[in-house]
């Protein structure tokens, strides 16, 4: 994944993002790794790339898992994902995503409406949905409309919450594989 930048006028520094493995990574990211050879039977390119930052690698994973936990079933968590991943114009992200989806699941018209930019099955998903891009798009700002529509289809501040938590790992992901062109990994390449 080379990256070149140019300093001044002329000049170019390149800049290659390693995809680590086991044996490569830094000595506090090869736990890291084999949590996510564990999880996901390989180690993502994503996670690949994070290793060379043992913190940021721990952090992504951390979040992942505890966005897991909060109160979305697998199709609000989708919903919030692709949202997040989609407005951003992640070529990793949304694939990746698509496929997790599909080992989860989740019925295949959330994903394709999301990916087309069409109206979700339910009116509760869409909800989340227009609620996940307002707080993206007016960088947490929300009318009061908003607000009401939202917990009128039975969501409240707990959710709104969480929304954050899974914002604050997509955001993690969008950013590093935009600047380091992180490759799609084989098993997200059906799923461009």
């Amino acid at each position: 994944m080379d990256r070149t930048v140019q300093l001044t006028a002329g000049i170019y520094f390149k800049m290659k993002f390693a995809l680590h493995n086991q044996e490569s990574a830094p000595t506090e990211s090869q736990s890291l790794l084999e949590e996510s050879l564990k999880s996901f039977g390989m180690i993502p390119n994503l996670h690949a790339v994070m290793a060379e930052a043992p913190a940021v690698l721990e952090a992504y994973q951390t979040l992942h898992r505890l966005f897991q936990q909060t109160s979305f079933d697998l199709e609000e968590v989708t919903v919030i994902w692709q949202t997040i991943n989609i407005e951003n114009e992640c070529h990793y992200c949304v694939p990746a995503h698509t496929a997790i989806s599909h080992m989860m699941h989740v019925d295949s018209a959330i994903t394709e409406a999301l990916r087309n930019k069409t109206v979700l099955p339910t009116s509760k998903l869409q909800v989340l949905h227009l609620i996940t891009l307002a707080l993206l798009r007016n960088r947490g700002k929300l009318s009061d409309d908003e607000l009401a529509t939202f917990v009128e289809v039975g969501y409240g501040q707990r959710q709104l919450l969480e929304i954050i938590l899974g914002m604050s790992q997509k955001m993690m992901s969008n950013y590093v594989n935009k600047f380091t062109h992180t490759p799609i990994d084989e098993a997200f390449q059906p799923f461009i």
